[in-house]
């Protein structure tokens, strides 16, 4: 399919894979999208400046590279920040179109529907967009699609509007007559409000005022503030609400002196925000902020998890101030008749994106149309490069994740004479083909059955969230490929069981490696030749201060199956490299019992396992600490020796000779297990880590889980 994509300054347009339908998601074909001149303006011109400039542009982009610098070296970091920029990225987020297929729990929709739909990285200027339901709404009979595919600058003006609690007869300042300005003045109208407009262009304000507003000002010739008072009896607006865009604190100010005592400031835009305070305090105004679409916006459980708000609670959600724009467009009560040009095919997007720039006249409003044609659901899409030569492991990526991108695709490329990288699946088809093309690929797909299918992928490497492991595991070893996937192998016992009874039919079938670094890292390759000839049982104390992270993070969800099963699994891992089995004695495990919701019992405990060669090793997992000290350390004693292993940096031994270990930046082992992993498939070595281990880790990491009162949807 064909999707507009920002680079180097300029929108092109690329035939990406066509997505597949999610879950709790609808499939739409595209007819229109809006190109919100503002924001995707912004956006275009940040894309083409040079990378120092958009670094001070940016600076907390530039607090994220250098934590990545330091973690995983400055050409790494490099490598990866250009070859994102080069691949471009996807943009736009208002779009309409019909409905051409269900997630299987998808309610309230039917194929065949006309639907306006919202969201950054959903409603892309795309043939085909994959909308969680919360963000699409129908088109009633009657209404434009073009007109309809403005539903989320018309969503974002209302819920200004709701901020501001206009009443009947109130008079309202709308500073800004762009687009988002041209429809609120309309809205407050609708509402029975007195509305003054003020805008440097005198053709938007003369728009504005064909379409229903009371009084224009342009402040380069008027006094606003003084027209203001002039047009209340001397006693200011009632509310103003900044629809603007300027980096001028000089807007917020005005708009507050133009108030009336008590009255309230709605900031919509994006404006400077060193306040006066003179300005507001004696008439004791309230300054309010507006957050896009509405109550909904920036909660994954509400946009991407399809829950909503009870009305009862929350009147106005982001998706009925959806529905009460599109309301308001097919009853005639906003009007953007005379604000917007004829569309754009999709194929002259480039056009409708240079007709924005400079510093000339610009169209308030463009839309992009999408011709009906064959082939918009085409999944796989193929690339320059032929395919890869079949002496080495050819390796289909499924789920183009960050730590992927940051760390298994540049340490494939170091062992390019191991690897090469045949596909790259990802649900977003601009994503899959970014990365494909960045590291080469033959092709990039949306749908795992492309690479299931294909006879030159011999292993897949999934590294998507945790709760697809264990589908995606078997699906790929019924199909014959040998899979490497990141922790965790699964979310659940039955998923593990069903993966165990599959090498119980196929004992001789391909190989399965979970994605366990730790145990293939430098420093623990130091302490186990320094154990091997060990004559006691070891005590291994392991502490993990692994920062605090959001509750509404994935991770918690039940797409990560939270921190024990999804990230503490590593050590488990690790313990059983250094005991050299997997034969666990007994497990014991304690938590902190939370006496406020920031905290999960699976965030903070202390886990104990006593092998049946005597050893005892514990993990102390905690999220309480600060993030500036060492994340990893250990302490390992037997034989009278003490190894101290520091964040993967070091090891120092005491009580021996030996030597310990040390590097000047963390390694876990990545690089080394990718190394084991192609001995396996290319030599015919052991398998890097036993069937019997890896599964031992996920029912260790569950048993856990019940221990110290986990959810238990993990573990069912």
């Amino acid at each position: 399919m064909k999707q507009v994509l920002i680079k180097s300054g300029s929108a092109v347009v690329e035939n990406v894979p066509a997505p597949q339908v999610s879950r709790k998601n609808i499939l739409v074909r595209v007819t229109h999208s809006c190109i919100s001149v503002g924001t995707e303006m912004a956006g275009v011109k940040m894309s083409g400046l040079p990378l120092y400039q958009r670094a001070l542009k940016q600076p907390e982009n530039v607090k994220r590279v250098l934590e990545m610098m330091r973690d995983q070296g400055v050409k790494r970091t490099m490598d990866r920040v250009t070859g994102k920029l080069s691949a471009g990225s996807a943009t736009g987020y208002s779009a309409a179109g019909i409905v051409i297929e269900l997630g299987d729990d998808v309610e309230g929709f039917a194929v065949g529907d006309r639907v306006a739909c919202a969201g950054a990285g959903v409603a892309n200027h795309a043939e085909v967009i994959d909308v969680p339901v919360n963000l699409a709404v129908r088109i009633p009979d009657g209404l434009d699609s073009g007109l309809a595919s403005t539903v989320t600058l018309g969503a974002i003006a209302m819920q200004g509007i709701r901020r501001a609690q206009p009443t009947l007869g109130e008079t309202f300042v709308v500073v800004g007559l762009g687009i988002l300005g041209q429809i609120t003045a309309q809205m407050l109208s609708a509402n029975g409000c007195r509305v003054i407009g003020v805008d440097l262009d005198a053709k938007r304000v003369q728009l504005a005022l064909d379409n229903g507003m009371d009084v224009g000002i342009n402040p380069a010739i008027d006094n606003y503030v003084e027209r203001v008072r002039k047009h209340t009896d001397g006693l200011g607006a009632d509310a103003v609400i900044v629809t603007a865009a300027t980096a001028s604190n000089q807007v917020i100010s005005e708009a507050m002196q133009s108030c009336r005592k008590k009255g309230r400031v709605v900031l919509v835009g994006d404006v400077g925000l060193d306040l006066n305070r003179g300005d507001f305090y004696k008439k004791e105004l309230d300054f309010l902020i507006s957050t896009s679409y509405g109550p909904g916006r920036y909660d994954p459980f509400y946009e991407e998890g399809g829950q909503d708000y009870p009305i009862a609670y929350v009147r106005w959600t982001e998706n009925r101030n959806m529905q009460a724009y599109i309301d308001l467009l097919a009853k005639g009560r906003v009007r953007l008749g005379n604000l917007y040009h004829p569309p754009y095919p999709i194929d002259k997007a480039g056009e409708a994106y240079d007709a924005l720039k400079g510093d000339g006249e610009k169209p308030l409003l463009v839309l992009l149309e999408y011709p009906e044609r064959e082939g918009l659901r085409v999944t796989r899409v193929a690339l320059s490069k032929p395919g890869a030569r079949s002496d080495r492991i050819r390796v289909a990526l499924a789920g183009a994740s960050s730590f992927a991108q940051g760390m298994h695709l540049p340490n494939m490329v170091k062992l390019r004479d191991r690897f090469a990288l045949q596909a790259v699946m990802s649900r977003t088809g601009a994503n899959a083909r970014a990365v494909a093309t960045q590291y080469e690929a033959a092709y990039c797909t949306s749908a795992y059955e492309d690479i299931l299918g294909d006879d030159d992928v011999d292993l897949v490497m999934v590294a998507t969230r945790h709760d697809l492991h264990g589908p995606m595991v078997l699906q790929a070893l019924r199909a014959g490929k040998h899979v490497f996937v990141e922790k965790p192998l699964a979310l659940k016992e039955a998923e593990v069981a069903e993966i165990e009874r599959f090498y119980t039919e196929h004992p001789d079938g391909p190989l399965l490696m979970v994605g366990f670094n730790r145990r293939f890292s430098p420093a623990t390759q130091t302490m186990r030749r320094i154990l091997a000839d060990r004559t006691t049982p070891i005590i291994a104390n392991y502490r993990m201060n692994a920062g605090y992270i959001p509750l509404d993070h994935w991770v918690h969800g039940p797409e990560g199956g939270g921190r024990n099963i999804g990230e503490a699994c590593h050590i488990y891992d690790l313990f059983n490299a250094l005991t050299g089995t997997s034969e666990v004695e007994a497990v014991t495990a304690h938590s902190i019992a939370p006496r406020t919701p920031q905290w999960r019992r699976n965030d903070n405990f202390v886990a104990t396992l006593k092998y049946v060669d005597g050893s005892v090793c514990t993990l102390t997992y905690t999220a309480l600490g600060d993030k500036s000290y060492p994340k990893e350390r250990m302490e390992v004693f037997a034989d009278g020796k003490v190894l101290m292993m520091d964040d993967y940096k070091s090891v120092s031994v005491h009580g021996s000779k030996h030597k310990g270990w040390s590097a000047t930046a963390v390694q876990k082992g990545q690089m080394e297990e990718l190394e084991a992993l192609s001995a396996t498939l290319l030599k015919g070595a052991p398998w890097p880590i036993s069937l019997e281990e890896q599964l031992q880790v996920s029912r260790i990491s569950f048993e856990i889980e019940r221990l110290i009162g986990g959810n238990e949807m993990w573990v069912e």
